[in-house]
């Protein structure tokens, strides 16, 4: 990492540098802002369309209700929870009560961080699967904790087209990280970034040890309504033993591609959530209340349109044009089963020595170069996957790049063109 040296008179706490909030951060490298201006952005997973037509209508009608543009239950507004409740109710097979067992939040993130903020002590140990969501870091060591990480193995001498599937747990090394400080394990399935959804038996064994030990799991699921060939999406809190110890996170971004809404909710027994709504009050009061509306209008419409079958079903198609392209470059690459995010093989991609990197990439992984050279030489951008890892297991996530797909079909068969002009540096 770079750090960044601001001289001040006062010392700023040392979280911000535990949590790598100081340093150049990927996003800020690999920002358009540095980038050629007509290079394709499929780094940052943000849509370049809009949500559905019928979910901003929702929104422009709660701009034209009072009520609606005021403070809203720091809980969430009582239509979105209550909205919540029937879509998750028969896919965790409870009777959901929207007054205790339902916490709407500022985006997924600020959830997860006010979590972090009701349960971490000082010196408590959260386990992360890597690659990991950038976030996680922070909002762990800004509360106290301290992470542990436990890598995904990519299949050995992986050749072609092979599944997000095939990234493993060690079940060794999972229960080798486990000490008597650890007190949350996240899980995040479908994954980002390797597409992986995990599977029952993953998920079974991950329990087992949360019960053994006595755990918080978190269980990350923005990208539950994102899951493809027929793939089962497990959610852990079903498991037997489980709802008791289980915070499950949604999100509205993702499922309605309004990332920057900022609605995001929080689904777990009581003595989870009564904290953590008191964590949330302080730190946002509460979310956006027009959107909250658009929202709940969203998840009340979704199952007499079918519309998240028929999001998937346009995602599947996205995620082909570019599986399709890489099929051509005969790079491997991970098939996702999740989520919108594609990992390319990209050890095999040659840049000469002496090329005029910028500072903020010399240093870092090979894969920030290999990275920045195909986005000024061939007009695509992506985001270095080492930066998901700590710098003990980083030469895993080296080999590859972040290809995110949650754009239109025009921009991704646009980008899968110029990206045929890679085969020139591929030996």
């Amino acid at each position: 990492m770079v750090a960044v040296d601001y001289p001040s008179p006062v010392k700023f706490s040392s979280r911000l540098k535990d949590g790598r909030a100081l340093a150049e951060d990927v996003w800020s490298i690999y920002n358009v802002a540095n980038l050629p201006a007509d290079c394709i952005n499929l780094g940052q997973g943000y849509m370049n369309f809009a949500p559905p037509e019928w979910v901003r209508k929702a929104a422009e009608e709660a701009l034209g209700v009072v009520a609606a543009n005021h403070y809203s239950h720091p809980k969430g507004r009582i239509r979105l929870r209550q909205a919540i409740k029937k879509v998750y109710d028969p896919q965790l097979h409870r009777d959901l009560d929207v007054e205790k067992e339902i916490l709407v939040t500022s985006g997924a993130n600020e959830g997860q961080y006010s979590v972090f903020t009701a349960f971490l002590e000082q010196g408590d140990e959260v386990i992360m699967f890597e690659p990991f969501f950038d976030q996680y870091l922070a909002s762990v060591t800004f509360n106290g904790g301290v992470p542990i990480y436990v890598p995904l193995h990519p299949p050995p001498n992986a050749s072609g087209k092979f599944s997000s599937d095939e990234w493993k747990i060690d079940p060794k090394e999972l229960r080798a990280a486990i000490t008597p400080r650890t007190k949350m394990i996240i899980v995040n399935t479908p994954h980002n970034p390797v597409g992986k959804v995990f599977t029952r038996a993953e998920l079974e064994m991950i329990a087992s040890l949360a019960k053994e030990h006595n755990l918080l799991v978190m269980a990350d699921e923005v990208y539950d309504t994102l899951v493809f060939d027929g793939k089962e999406h497990v959610r852990i809190a079903t498991l037997p033993g489980m709802w008791d110890r289980t915070v499950t996170v949604g999100s509205a971004g993702k499922s309605f591609a309004a990332t920057g809404w900022r609605v995001g909710w929080l689904i777990g027994p009581e003595y989870i959530i009564r904290p953590t709504l008191a964590a949330s009050t302080r730190i946002v009061f509460c979310s956006n209340s027009p959107l909250q509306e658009a929202a709940a209008a969203g998840l009340e419409q979704v199952q007499e349109r079918k519309f998240f079958q028929t999001q998937t079903a346009e995602y599947a198609e996205r995620r082909k044009v570019l599986t399709d392209c890489f099929d051509t470059l005969g790079l491997p690459y991970t098939n996702p089963e999740g989520s919108y995010f594609i990992l390319l093989d990209i050890s095999r991609v040659k840049f000469p020595d002496d090329y005029a990197f910028p500072q903020s990439v010399l240093g870092r992984g090979r894969d920030f170069k290999a990275c920045w050279f195909i986005a000024l030489e061939v007009g695509v951008s992506s985001i270095p996957v080492s930066e998901f890892y700590c710098i003990e297991h980083a030469n895993i996530g080296e080999v590859y790049a972040r290809f995110s797909f949650c754009k239109d079909v025009d921009t991704l068969r646009h980008a899968s063109e110029r990206l045929q002009n890679l085969k020139q540096y591929i030996v």
